[in-house]
Order: C-alpha cells, then structure tokens, then sequence
C-alpha cells in the first residue's frame, strides 16, 4: 500500500500513480509535460444533463461508499487501478483526503460515479464511471457543484481529451500549472455534500 504522506507529497509536486493492471503489485509514477484542468468557472455540461438533474432522475451521494466507486471504476478489461491502489487511496479517504460523488437509480442501484483527491484549494480528479444514461456526466455535474460550494481553484485532470473538453477541459503547460498548484496548496477547501432534492 501507498503511505498518504507519500500520495500527499507525490500530488502536491503535480505527480500521481497509475498501475500496469488491476493485478499490478506496484504502482509507478507520472507526471505531464501538459496538463488537463477543468477552470470551475467554465465548467459546462449539456442540456440534456441539466435536464437530468432539474428532474431529479437519480439519487446523489457524497463520500458514500467510496470503496464500492472505486472498484467501479476499475470494472473494466483494462484498467490503471490497481488492487494497491484502491487500498491506497481508500486509506486516504478515512484521513479526509479523497472524496467520492455516486449516483443511483431509483432503485438506489449504483449506477455511476467519480472519484478524487483534494489537498489544501486543489482537486485531482482521478476517475469516474457511468452504467446509465448520462450518469458519469451527472457525476461531475455534482462534482463541480461540490468544488465551487468547497472554494475549490484548480480542478486537476491530469490529461486533456477530447471528451473532458465537452466539460470545459484546457491544456495548460506544466509551468503554468505548477504556478496553479502552489497557489491552490496556500489554501484551505472543504469538499461537502451539497444539498440535493430527492423525489
């Protein structure tokens, strides 16, 4: 397992781990010459998604069973979440240091969700996946809401796509983001739930 100083200290250099496989014993590190962030205030999502959640059509959850978002995430044929470092990071979630958001149907069946780390004003968003319709993007509708109510200032992707662009993803040099991140480390942010209507 990954000590949370080791995972704080990696992310508070703009570094993260990613595994090989879900089996992978040891998980290596990374860092980008260019970085993926979202800025909050340009956050979108389409109107459909909006409709969705003005319908209230799924149940949303903050840090609720943030083991079982997990192991979603890496429910896939490949994955970089390893069996390490979902013990890892559910070991820094007990400290307060990593955060879900899951949604569920009417059923409160988990259907979708995301996952990330926040230290001091950053918020690195790690994964997220979507079993229904529109469910992960509902996901990081929820997410955005709890980072802008937090006071939340950088939003970390750590890669651009063309998917995340849809949300109002930039590429930034690493320069620029490192200026990002040590200002965001100079402040405090608190990720919470945010108060949600529930049918």
């Amino acid at each position: 397992m990954i000590e949370p100083n080791e995972l704080l200290g990696a992310y508070a250099n703009g570094i993260f781990p990613m595994a090989d496989s879900r089996d992978d014993e040891e998980a290596k590190w990374y860092t980008s010459s260019r970085r993926g962030v979202i800025p909050i205030d340009d956050f979108r999502v389409s109107s459909n998604v909006q409709r969705i959640v003005r319908n209230n059509h799924y149940h949303i959850k903050f840090d609720y069973n943030f083991r079982q978002v997990m192991e979603a995430c890496a429910d896939r044929d490949s994955t970089w979440i390893s069996h390490e470092i979902i013990e890892s990071y559910c070991n820094l979630h007990e400290l307060g240091h990593a955060h879900s958001v899951s949604v569920y149907n009417k059923k409160w069946e988990l259907i979708g969700g995301q996952y990330g780390v926040s230290l001091g004003a950053a918020f690195f968003g790690e994964s997220l996946f979507g079993w229904a319709k529109e469910a992960s993007k509902v996901a990081l509708y929820w997410t955005h809401q709890a980072l802008k109510q937090g006071g939340f200032e950088l939003w970390d992707t750590q890669f651009w796509t063309e998917h995340l662009a849809r949300f109002g993803c930039i590429e930034i040099s690493a320069e620029e983001y490192d200026e990002k991140l040590e200002s965001a480390l100079e402040k405090d942010a608190m990720f919470e739930a945010v108060k949600t209507k529930v049918k």
